[in-house]
C-alpha cells in the first residue's frame, strides 16, 4: 500500500477506537479512559491533516515551488505534536478535578475489554505504519505511527491501572493514572515538534546515508579527481547532496562532464530519493565558501 492508503486506514481505525474508548468511558466514568479517548481524537485529527500534507508533498514541482513540496510532511508532524500538547493539558485539567473529587466507577470489566480491543487495533496498525515509514522515509507517516504507538502504551497503562483500582478500591488511582498518561503524551508531542522544526531548518541526512555517500565517492579514488565541500540536507523523503569535484585542468569539458555524470548516477543509485549537484573545478583551484565575495570591478565606460 502507498503512504496515503496507510493514513486513510489510520483515519478509519481512529474513528473505531474513538467509539470503543468513548463507550468504555461512558460505562465506567473513568477519567483515565476519558484521557485515552481524547488521545484517539487527536489521532484522528492528526491522521486527517497528515493525509492532506502527504498528498501535497507528492505534487510535482511547479513555478512557485521548483524544488517540489516535500517539506509539507514536516508541517504535519509539527501540527500533530501541537495537538498532542493541547490534549495532554486537557487531560491533566480533568484529572486534577477528579483527584480533588474522587468518584467510584462502574462496569470496569467492560471498560477494560473495550479498551483492549482498541489497543490491539492501534498496535497492529502502528507496527505496519512504522515499517512503511522507514521504507519511504515519510516523516508524516512516522509521526502518525509513533503517536499510535504512544496511544497503545497509554491504553496498556490505563487498563493496568483500572485493574489495580478494581482490586484495591482506591478510586484516587484513576486520576493519577490519567496524569501519568498526559505526561507521557506530552513528552511525545514535544519530540514531534522538535523533529519537525529540525526538518524545516534543512537538517543534514542521517549518518548511515552519509556513510553510503562517502562509500560511493570512495569507488572513484583511482581517477585523478578529488571531492570536497560536501554538504547534505533532507526534505521529507527526498535528500540532497552538493559537492565540488576537482579534476585535471587538461581535461576537456566532455571528459569532465562524463565523469561527473558517472558520479551522480552512482550516488542516486546507491541512495534512493537522492539528488546530487556537483560543481566542476580544476585540481589547483580551491573554493572558499565561507569568505565574502570580492567586489566586482566597475564597468568600463562605453565609448561614444
Amino acid at each position: 500500500m502507498q503512504v496515503s492508503a496507510y493514513l486513510k486506514l489510520s483515519i478509519a481505525v481512529a474513528i473505531a477506537t474513538i467509539a470503543l474508548k468513548t463507550g468504555a468511558w461512558w460505562l465506567t466514568g473513568s477519567v483515565g479512559l476519558l484521557s485515552d479517548a481524547l488521545e484517539s481524537l487527536v489521532n484522528l485529527a492528526g491522521a486527517m491533516f497528515a493525509l492532506v500534507m502527504v498528498t501535497l508533498a507528492a505534487q510535482p514541482p511547479d513555478k512557485e515551488h521548483p524544488y517540489g513540496h516535500f517539506k509539507a510532511e514536516y508541517f504535519s508532524s509539527g501540527f500533530e505534536g501541537v495537538l498532542i500538547l493541547v490534549a495532554s493539558l486537557g487531560i491533566i485539567w480533568a484529572a486534577i478535578e477528579r483527584l480533588i473529587n474522587p468518584q467510584p466507577m462502574e462496569a470496569i470489566g467492560w471498560g477494560m475489554a473495550l479498551s483492549a480491543i482498541s489497543t490491539a487495533l492501534n498496535g497492529g496498525l502502528a507496527w505496519a505504519m512504522l515499517r512503511k515509514a522507514k521504507e519511504h522515509r515519510s516523516m508524516a507517516l512516522e509521526a502518525d505511527a509513533r503517536h499510535l504507538m504512544t496511544d497503545v502504551w497509554t491504553s496498556v497503562g490505563v487498563v493496568g491501572g483500572l485493574f489495580a483500582v478494581q482490586l484495591s478500591g482506591w478510586w484516587w488511582l484513576d486520576p493519577l493514572i490519567a496524569i501519568g498518561v498526559a505526561l507521557n503524551i506530552l513528552r511525545e508531542g514535544t519530540s514531534l515538534i522538535a523533529r519537525s522544526a529540525s526538518g524545516l531548518m534543512d537538517e543534514a541526512v542521517e549518518s548511515e546515508v552519509r556513510e553510503q555517500i562517502d562509500a560511493v565517492l570512495d569507488t572513484f579514488r583511482d581517477l585523478p579527481i578529488r571531492f570536497d565541500h560536501l554538504v547534505t540536507r533532507r526534505a521529507g523523503h527526498r535528500c540532497y547532496v552538493d559537492l565540488h569535484m576537482h579534476m585535471p585542468s587538461v581535461w576537456t569539458l566532455g571528459q569532465a562532464a562524463a565523469v561527473r555524470s558517472s558520479v551522480e548516477h552512482a550516488l542516486m543509485n546507491a541512495v534512493p530519493g537522492l539528488r546530487a549537484t556537483i560543481q566542476l573545478l580544476p585540481l589547483d583551484v580551491e573554493a572558499h565558501l565561507d569568505e565574502p565575495l570580492a567586489p566586482l570591478s566597475p564597468a568600463s565606460p562605453a565609448r561614444p
